[in-house]
């Protein structure tokens, strides 16, 4: 596999969709349940900084748009399922994302536009999972997702690995991808990235590449 700046990847804007995974403020703003968690990764990389600059740049280039959520958290929510993951268990305990509360609104800089497309929410990891994701994409003629938001071993690297597993060319850009620690940082990008990712960029070797 090609990473960093060695990748020379093409990205037509007609096929190329770029998927922001759980942009709500409970990750990413301050005052959010899970910003303590991620705050020392994210200010570390830049976090927000990058991802408004890829953002801007698929805009720009008039990539389709699509905001792929987890499910907003309401009290009923798994507590009749027989297979309650540990990390939906946190869910049910924190109400992280709930339903109507403020963490469950995207944060202020990822707002889709008009025209930018949000998917039905993810119970679990991957965001192609029971949503209608894949139907969109290939809806919208898209092969090539470029992927950013979080968090890097859980929801980014579960619906990477779908998205290629389903056909499609997978970009992610490492420092507009945030996670809780910086092993979990390492775990996706340094070991299972180079077994499913067709590029693994920097937002601003990616900026480049649309140049």
């Amino acid at each position: 596999m090609n990473t960093g700046a060695r990748a020379r990847v093409a990205y037509p804007a007609e096929e190329t969709a770029l998927l922001i995974i759980d942009p709500y403020n409970d990750f990413l703003s301050e005052g959010g349940k899970l910003w303590p968690r991620a705050k020392e990764v994210a200010e570390g990389i830049g976090l927000l900084d990058h991802m408004r600059a890829v953002l801007a740049a698929a805009r720009d280039h008039g990539f389709h748009v699509f905001i792929v959520p987890h499910r907003q958290t309401a009290p009923g929510d798994y507590l009749t399922w027989d297979h309650l993951s540990p990390t939906q268990q946190r869910v049910v305990e924190g109400q992280t994302c709930a339903v109507g509360s403020w963490g469950a609104a995207w944060h202020p800089d990822f707002v889709p536009r008009e025209n930018e497309l949000v998917m039905r929410q993810h119970w679990a990891s991957s965001g192609f999972a029971n949503t209608d994701l894949d139907m969109m994409l290939k809806q919208h003629k898209v092969q090539k997702l470029v992927i950013i938001g979080m968090k890097a071993n859980t929801c980014v690297d579960t619906t990477a690995r779908f998205g290629q597993e389903l056909g499609y060319h997978v970009t992610l850009v490492r420092d507009a991808i945030g996670a809780f620690t910086w092993d979990e940082m390492k775990a996706t990008f340094d070991i299972n990235a180079p077994a499913y990712a067709h590029a693994v960029l920097t937002a601003d070797e990616f900026v480049r590449t649309l140049r």
